[in-house]
């Protein structure tokens, strides 16, 4: 039979080519709804030019390449939206640049992504062996979950922010990690940018802005209904914002409210500007409704007060006067208002009330004491006795808490939407300066005898304070207490963020009065108590007795460095209580107590094999190279020892015990002190005999605890050894003769990797040397304990050895002196 020609378009196809072209046309429609779907099972893929649409239609998942960029990113952006608005990438630092990608989750429950070659890039694994499921919600969310009950999810995006925080997202903390937002590096590169959006690092109730690590604005405090400088925050237009400051978790969120068809988005942006957008449909535009940081309605300056509703807007505080007249008489404010007179706390200053006006900037200057027991006639008097101090006010509107504010005030406005009383610190010249002369005349006969009776007081506190330098008795002691606890506020609360004030009852509380069964140790400061808060969070409280040899000094030292330290092998700060001469520290507890509990005990140094051992010695000499190098400020612990290196559940070591370090500048190779405090058996030579500390007094001590968890020995009481020398001299002497591998621990057996062994004494040994330009650096210690194959350098003798004289004296094998000040050494 003749063939039957079909006409399409002006071609002619003959009727035997029809089932060929059927099924091409269903192959390419196949292809095109292969990933039309929302998810992708284990053992599928997702190539480039394939996506995943969200159930509802409101999201896309695929691969993408940003502006002129020909590296491919996996990403997740609006589907109906024109424009291309990305809100979430995956691999952001590691972009494909071979054109190819692919998605998949491989058989081991791993979703990954590959590049041309084949090599993966994990984006999250399942803890178990399961059949999973990877989806893309209306949300916006993608998950991986079981894929036989969805609504268990083993990860998700939403906890994996980039730049983007979408409706249900969480801003904030989730257990010790903090979600923040994170810019793009150019409108074309989606890789980390310098500026960072989020909650305090310090878990205080406020949102900031961070470039490159340094805060260049924040909302201000939470008050309990909103951020006392953005109460915008909490409603804005149909959304509804939200603050969760729970126990569990401290975040913040927003929904869309009634209108469930607003689509917005919160967006940190590549000019470190916070904002927040709404989608118009009638303009087909992205439009912005909110914007930070940006100019206030009216700078008037330092000390200014900003009224819209007046003309001009700007006037200087009461008691203060334009810093420049002239540019202030042309409209130009910023320059803000100085003192008419300068304070004088002898003299009787005072505070001048500010009645319903928006408080100071609390960015820079200012302490936060968010304690609801803390009335406002408690905010002044912690002002009063701190002279630095020129302002203060409630936190919340229900008159509890303090804020404090220290130096200029900044950002006072009337007629603001969200107002508080502020109390502002004058002298008493212009407290009274603005009093009615008829009023003046009738105070007379009360400010003259009090003037005279305050110049008498003066002359007595004189002779006081000049009685009390020479007798240090208790009460100097008790005001030392109180500037400490002013002292330590305004930069606990802004340079030092992750640390809290706490109250002495609840301390006593969780402590159970500091009750035997929960003591975990006693030093030379004093005893250690586990203590737990109503909402189950466990602490260790460092009690320092009155005879500890850790002064005023030493405990601010501590709280003042360690808050500013954040290292997974450095001890977490949680706060401190002063009250009286109570000084306590609060730390997070370390259920296995310090590395000396186990070492120096037969039975439960048995329970450390040499992988527990070498994890801890990598984790301290980590802690040790971050304190040297790669933290903000340099510093020198100069107490390194067994009972300072605490044990979480894991065994991660974490470094304790400042009240001894120092800060130390980058431009010093060493420094001085006239007071040699430290522990015998870890202190260099040059620091114990001459008082010289350096990077490498903390080396010549991470050596010595290097030999200690070797052998389970203590050095300062290692007196039996033969020849009387101490475990520096017999490990030296050991080495010589090949032995080394006899110091190990016996309990260790023989599966030890006895070369990692060998290079570890090596290191120690080298860590101990006489001279300190001898020692290594702390990052070539990571490096070569890191590295089996590099040859080391041989080492020299060590600092010290104990001698005979010493050994047949009677002194017990289990002798330990601690924080000794050290006038005599014997050494060579």
């Amino acid at each position: 039979e003749r063939e039957r020609d079909w006409s399409m378009g002006g071609r002619t196809i003959s009727r035997g080519c029809l089932p060929l072209l059927t099924y091409v046309t269903m192959l390419v429609l196949a292809t095109g709804y292969a990933h039309a779907a929302d998810s992708l099972v284990s053992g599928g893929s997702l190539k480039v030019g394939e996506t995943l649409v969200s159930q509802g239609g409101a999201f896309e998942l695929g691969f993408f390449s940003p502006g002129g960029s020909s590296s491919r990113y996996l990403g997740i952006w609006y589907k109906k939206i024109p424009v291309q608005t990305v809100v979430w990438v995956a691999n952001r630092e590691k972009p494909i640049t071979d054109g190819s990608g692919e998605l998949t989750i491989d058989e081991e429950g791993n979703l990954i992504l590959l590049n041309g070659r084949g090599s993966p890039f994990l984006l999250a694994s399942s803890p178990a062996a399961t059949a999973l499921v990877a989806l893309l919600l209306d949300t916006g969310n993608f998950v991986l979950a079981d894929k036989n009950n969805r609504s268990r999810i083993l990860w998700q995006s939403f906890d994996n922010p980039t730049d983007t925080l979408l409706p249900g997202m969480r801003l904030g903390w989730k257990g010790r990690r903090n979600r923040l937002l994170t810019s793009w590096r150019s409108i074309d590169d989606p890789s980390s940018g310098d500026f960072e959006f989020g909650l305090d690092r310090g878990r205080i109730a406020r949102l900031s802005i961070w470039q490159m690590g340094a805060t260049s604005w924040t909302t201000g405090i939470w008050n309990g209904q909103h951020f006392g400088d953005a109460p915008e925050l909490s409603l804005l237009g149909p959304i509804q914002f939200q603050f969760v400051p729970s126990d569990v978790q401290l975040y913040y969120t927003y929904s869309p409210g009634m209108d469930l068809t607003t689509i917005a988005r919160f967006v940190m942006d590549v000019s470190g500007n916070a904002k927040f957008l709404a989608w118009v449909e009638s303009r087909q535009q992205w439009l912005v409704f909110w914007s930070q940081p940006r100019g206030y309605p009216c700078d008037c300056g330092d000390n200014g007060l900003c009224n819209n509703g007046s003309e001009p807007p700007c006037s200087c505080l009461r008691g203060f006067r334009p810093d420049y007249s002239t540019e202030w008489q042309a409209g130009r404010w910023s320059r803000g208002c100085v003192r008419r007179s300068e304070l004088d706390c002898g003299m009787g200053d005072g505070f001048l009330p500010l009645k319903r006006v928006k408080l100071p900037l609390t960015l820079f200057s200012s302490a936060v004491f968010n304690d609801s027991r803390l009335g406002i006639a408690d905010c002044s008097a912690l002002c009063k006795k701190n002279c630095s101090c020129t302002a203060y006010a409630s936190v919340d509107k229900q008159g509890t808490g303090c804020f404090l504010w220290f130096g200029d005030l900044k950002g006072i406005q009337e007629n603001y939407g969200d107002v508080q009383d502020l109390y502002v610190r004058l002298a008493s010249s212009d407290l009274v300066a603005d009093v009615p002369v008829q009023r003046t005349k009738k105070l007379l006969p009360i400010l003259l005898p009090a003037v005279a009776a305050s110049l008498i007081l003066i002359a007595c506190a004189s002779t006081c304070c000049w009685w009390r330098s020479k007798s240090k008795d208790q009460g100097d002691e008790m005001n030392n207490h109180e500037l400490l606890l002013l002292e330590i506020g305004p930069e606990g609360s802004q340079k030092y963020q992750d640390f809290s004030l706490l109250n002495f009852a609840d301390v006593v509380a969780a402590t159970g009065n500091f009750s035997d069964e929960n003591k975990l140790g006693q030093g030379g400061f004093g005893p250690v108590y586990k203590g737990t808060f109503p909402d189950g969070q466990e602490i260790a409280v460092k009690r320092l007795s009155r005879r500890s040899t850790q002064g005023l000094e030493e405990f601010k030292t501590e709280i003042l460095l360690i808050a500013r330290l954040q290292h997974r092998n450095l001890v977490r700060l949680l706060g401190c209580c002063i009250k009286g001469e109570e000084r306590m520290l609060i730390y997070e507890y370390m259920p296995n107590k310090s590395l000396d509990f186990f070492l120096f005990d037969p039975g439960r140094a048995a329970q450390l094999d040499w992988g527990m051992r070498f994890h801890i010695i990598e984790g301290i000499a980590q802690g040790l190279l971050y304190l040297h190098k790669h933290s903000r400020l340099r510093i020198i612990h100069r107490d390194l020892k067994a009972s300072n290196i605490l044990l979480d559940g894991e065994l991660n070591p974490k470094i304790s015990d400042f009240g001894l370090a120092r800060i130390f500048s980058t431009n010093n190779s060493e420094a001085n002190t006239n007071r040699v405090a430290g522990t015998y058996g870890y202190m260099s030579p040059e620091y114990a005999m001459e008082g010289l500390f350096s990077v490498k007094s903390d080396v010549f001590s991470f050596g010595v605890l290097l030999l200690e968890i070797v052998t389970s020995k203590r050095n300062p009481a290692s007196f039996h050894f033969t020849g009387s020398l101490n475990l520096l001299g017999h490990a030296w002497k050991l080495w010589n003769e090949g032995r080394e591998l006899e110091l190990m621990d016996p309990s260790l057996g023989d599966s030890c990797p006895v070369g990692q062994v060998s290079r570890c004494i090596h290191v120690a040994l080298m860590c101990v040397q006489d001279a300190a330009a001898d020692r290594p650096i702390t990052s070539d210690i990571v490096s070569m304990l890191g590295s089996e194959n590099a040859s080391l350098p041989a080492p020299k003798k060590p600092a010290f050895f104990i001698g005979r004289q010493m050994a047949d004296e009677g002194i017990p094998a289990s002798c330990s002196i601690n924080l000794m000040t050290v006038s005599a050494i014997d050494a060579r």
